[in-house]
């Protein structure tokens, strides 16, 4: 029985993915790599690195949770057997504690389906969008209810709860760990190093693109299991579309509500400066970083609508890129 097989998933990653499959050799096997329409040389360099590739068809749309379950269906089809699957995304680096530290957290408690680890990006001081990045990876250690696709999932688990669902384009991790907490199954983040992942993202059309993302992932998931990402909905709807709405319809009438408006947006940003510096990030950053996440729901409220309006219309979840 495969004791750890690797599942890695990618599109155009060149150097990155190199760099993901060097960090799990002699660490996890087999290595399943799957990709998502590569232009680049990606496909030559993971058959160079001993990977079993798949190629997904262009027919259906790409998906991340489409390549991960992909992954998956490959590992049993090729009759192995794994105890535990490493996901990982083909731009991030595996810490070489974690293989281990992982799978020792998952053979001390029978009943956790998941256990992932601390992310941290490569280059938070090249650019603000990649210091966003790696502040979004900072979550405290203990039990949780959802993660991102950096994690390592009992195969068990995995199956009970029904694994990916290659239409969820964004939040996908998240929606698959609610499913497998609703399967009775413990999910925990530990204390280790877990991966470096490499964003890249140094336009701010690219962050633009990955907040609308999000908001697409707000909206299906929200959707799919309602008791969740209530909270960024709201804001989303308030701050994104509520006021901006109000001001068209009422501002012109009498402009003292357009500065009313305005101090609306100012307490929310204070507020989120205060918040960022209770998790002892610097004030300089936390007023850097307020001032994108007060921003950010307008590209979010972007995604939700255009999440909406898929549904509506019939059309096809596909996946929205910013790299």
């Amino acid at each position: 029985m495969t004791r750890i097989a690797a599942i890695i998933i990618g599109r155009n990653e060149g150097a990155r993915l190199v760099r993901c499959l060097a960090s799990l050799q002699g660490r996890a096997a087999p290595l399943i790599y799957v990709d998502s329409g590569s232009l680049d040389d990606s496909i030559a360099a993971a058959q160079a690195a001993g990977a079993m590739v798949v190629k997904l068809s262009p027919d259906t749309p790409f998906t991340a949770a489409r390549a991960r379950h992909a992954g998956f269906v490959t590992l049993e089809k090729n009759s192995e057997d794994p105890e535990f699957i490493q996901f990982v995304d083909g731009d991030c680096e595996v810490d070489p504690e974690w293989i281990s530290a992982g799978a020792d957290a998952l053979d001390r408690d029978k009943k956790l389906g998941l256990v992932t680890g601390w992310r941290a990006e490569i280059q938070p001081e090249a650019s603000i969008y990649n210091a966003l990045c790696d502040f979004e990876w900072h979550r405290p250690a203990g039990d949780i209810t959802s993660c991102g696709g950096d994690m390592m999932v009992r195969a068990d688990a995995y199956r009970a709860a029904g694994g990916y669902r290659a239409d969820v384009i964004a939040a996908e991790d998240d929606e698959f760990c609610l499913r497998l907490g609703k399967a009775g199954w413990g999910l925990r983040r530990i204390p280790v190093s877990m991966t470096r992942h490499d964003a890249a993202m140094m336009r701010f059309s690219q962050w633009w693109k990955r907040a609308v993302r999000s908001g697409h992932g707000f909206a299906q998931v929200g959707a799919l299991h309602p008791e969740f990402f209530i909270p960024e909905r709201r804001r989303v709807w308030f701050y994104g579309a509520v006021l901006p709405l109000l001001v068209l319809v009422s501002g012109w009438l009498n402009p003292v509500f357009v500065f009313a408006v305005l101090a609306l947006y100012g307490v929310s940003y204070i507020r989120t400066i205060q918040g960022l510096k209770r998790t002892e990030l610097p004030v300089g950053k936390a007023a850097h970083q307020a001032l994108f996440l007060t921003l950010s729901k307008f590209p979010n409220l972007i995604g939700m609508i255009t999440y909406h309006l898929r549904r509506v219309r019939g059309a096809d979840m596909r996946i929205i890129e910013y790299k």
